[in-house]
């Protein structure tokens, strides 16, 4: 390996465990949902509210900071997110009631889209074109590692110490992360006033819109049911509570799979066919999820595939967002994250709404499989679309521009 990709190599690796702190924070408050739950005095449903409000903090955090900080070196950027990011963790030790951890939450997930969204696009430019969805594979990467290690691990320490526990620990990773950014990534230039306005550019185009709508309402479904996973294991498979961890880790695995099926996938079937095929698949799913839950090897070899098939979906459709944005990519890939924790944030909501009218932990997953199934339908009406923005090019004079195929704007 030549010193040049072995730099880029570690480049990667260093945003990569930025992403092991970030997927291991959002995904290890379900894992410890009832002893938070015990923790602040509130029940499983309302407890279900620190998962939205995380999800809150990203969709707030990712727009703002990608179109603020446009003008901000990408790599000091990534840096003060991550030590961001370090800081709010470690302002859970003072978080002992529901008003307080709802606020360390939401406070915790301000950088996680943008972080996410602007290491996606400086992984791409690090990297040939054609390995662009393999690079931002192996930054969300460190979302799988996170569910096959750091969740479980934090789960378990969680339950045998304290909750606050696994949220320091993050903070500690994330700060580790800053050093490693710091030493390994290269120069990012600012991108400038004139960028900022292409950035809010990517507004403008109903292909970006249609796609931040697929992430909203396709992975809507999933955390509808992936919320409530632990109460959802012990009640329906009779699942010890001891063994959650392992299911956290059959999730994580199942994520560490998908991540590498995607780059292949996008450049066999196309990044939107990937989409739209994924997305179904999740939707059947989720729709036999509550009826496979009562077998317990079934339910745990559902929970891998559904880390599975979503975590081939987020790369492909970060891909798609910064294809379809143009000069808007950092805004569109730091928004990406932010539609997916709105999924989050509706997902936990409609989770607990059903569960709140006592139709039992079997409901989440068959609202998440209608949202997955609409999901769907976003997906083929951006296909439909961009087919015929094509037909329309071919049949002009005008020579086609292969790039913007597909970025219809609100002005076409």
């Amino acid at each position: 390996m030549s010193p040049a990709r072995r730099r880029t190599t570690l480049a990667i690796l260093a945003l990569a465990v930025g992403g092991f702190a970030i997927g291991t924070t959002e995904f290890v408050t379900m894992g410890l949902l009832p002893q938070i739950a015990e923790g602040t005095g509130v029940d499983i449903a309302t407890a279900g509210h620190y998962v939205s409000a995380y999800a809150l903090g990203v969709v707030v955090g990712a727009p703002l900071i990608a179109v603020a900080a446009a003008k901000v070196p990408r790599k000091g950027l990534l840096m003060a997110l991550m030590g961001f990011f370090a800081v709010a963790h470690l302002a859970i030790l003072a978080a002992d009631s529901y008003p307080t951890v709802m606020a360390a939450r939401f406070l915790a997930g301000l950088p996680h889209g943008a972080f996410f969204g602007i290491g996606s696009v400086v992984a791409a430019s690090l990297v040939s074109h054609h390995r662009r969805t393999a690079a931002v594979a192996a930054i969300l990467g460190g979302l799988g590692v996170a569910n096959v290690v750091g969740v479980p691990v934090a789960t378990l320490l969680g339950q045998r110490f304290s909750w606050h526990l696994p949220y320091v620990l993050v903070g500690a990773i994330a700060a580790l992360t800053v050093v490693a950014i710091a030493i390994f990534l290269p120069h990012q230039p600012p991108s400038g006033e004139e960028s900022m306005r292409a950035e809010m550019q990517a507004l403008r185009r109903v292909q970006v819109w249609l796609a931040l709508l697929v992430g909203v309402v396709g992975f809507g479904g999933m955390f509808a049911m992936y919320s409530f996973i632990t109460p959802t294991m012990t009640e329906l498979a009779g699942l010890d509570e001891r063994y959650i961890p392992w299911v956290l880790a059959a999730y994580g695995i199942g994520m560490v799979v998908g991540m590498v099926l995607s780059g292949r996938i996008a450049n066999r079937v196309g990044v939107l066919k990937g989409i739209i095929g994924a997305l179904g698949l999740i939707a059947v799913l989720l729709a036999l999820f509550g009826w496979a839950a009562h077998t317990l090897w079934l339910a745990v070899v559902m929970v891998f595939v559904l880390g599975l098939l979503p975590s081939i979906v987020v790369p492909l459709l970060q891909t798609r967002l910064m294809d379809v944005a143009h000069e808007g990519q950092s805004l569109a890939a730091a928004l990406n994250h932010s539609t997916l924790n709105t999924a989050n944030a509706l997902g936990a909501w409609l989770g607990s709404m059903v569960l709140a009218a006592g139709w039992g932990y079997g409901a989440p997953s068959l609202v998440g499989a209608g949202l997955a199934v609409l999901g769907v339908g976003v997906a083929v009406l951006s296909a439909v679309l961009e087919r015929r923005s094509r037909v329309v090019a071919h049949g002009s004079d005008r020579p086609v521009d292969r790039a913007a195929v597909g970025a219809e704007t609100t002005n076409a």
